[in-house]
């Protein structure tokens, strides 16, 4: 985990009376959030890379969606 980081915002958040007691109001979701964000990086570092797949079907021509209109 990245404490240091967190650590170093939530003391520039101490430095005014203001953030003070924005954090002591709101810590708990404060801590929720910098949890949240380290699991989502620890998930999207965990995930396999995207490369492009070819798919079968046709070639050299995009497939035309449907705009919701009905044909004339």
């Amino acid at each position: 985990m990245a404490l240091p980081r967190l650590l170093t915002l939530l003391g520039g958040l101490l430095l005014s009376r203001r953030a003070r007691g924005f954090a002591g109001r709101n810590a708990g979701k404060l801590a929720l959030a910098g949890l949240a964000l380290e699991l989502w990086r620890a998930y999207q570092a965990s995930r396999p890379s995207a490369s492009p797949q070819p798919r079968g079907g046709r070639r050299g021509r995009s497939k035309a969606r449907w705009s919701g209109r009905r044909p004339r």
